[in-house]
């Protein structure tokens, strides 16, 4: 069976001491955090923060691990396929918001509840738990 990994994160960065959390939303219109497959050569840390910057033109560090989301899937060529996604708390740093267009339909900064809620209504329910993770590492729970 053919195994394929892949890493992101939530990302948040502090305004003028306001917490923001980065959305972005896929070519399906569903909203969704920045991720991407492992290439030979990286580690799930270099993905993860090399995913988010070419999906979102934002460079960050990682935080710390948050979760790893197993499950698998059927592909045309490859058959069942089992997929490994590490999700880290990361932190922007530097860079200029700016949606992959071949892959990404839009990326934007979101209040924590509204991220949150933006994540109820449009998310894949398989980040719902990510996305809690990392607010409450963020010291924030609900």
């Amino acid at each position: 069976m053919a195994k394929e990994i892949s890493a992101g994160g939530v990302v948040y960065r502090r305004r003028d001491g306001k917490l923001e959390i980065q959305l972005i939303e896929d070519r399906f219109g569903r909203m969704t955090l920045a991720k991407g497959k492992m290439e030979p050569g990286e580690t799930v840390e270099q993905t993860a923060l090399r995913e988010i910057a070419e999906e979102t033109g934002i460079e960050c560090r990682i935080v710390e691990p948050l979760l790893v989301i197993a499950y698998e899937y059927e592909h045309a060529q490859l058959g069942t396929v089992q997929k490994e996604v590490h999700y880290y708390l990361t932190e922007a740093i530097e860079g200029t918001l700016k949606a992959q267009d071949e892959e990404i339909s839009g990326v934007a900064w979101y209040e924590p509840f509204e991220a949150w809620r933006q994540q109820l209504d449009a998310g894949y329910d398989n980040n719902d738990e990510v996305l809690r993770l990392g607010l409450a590492k963020l010291g924030l729970a609900w």
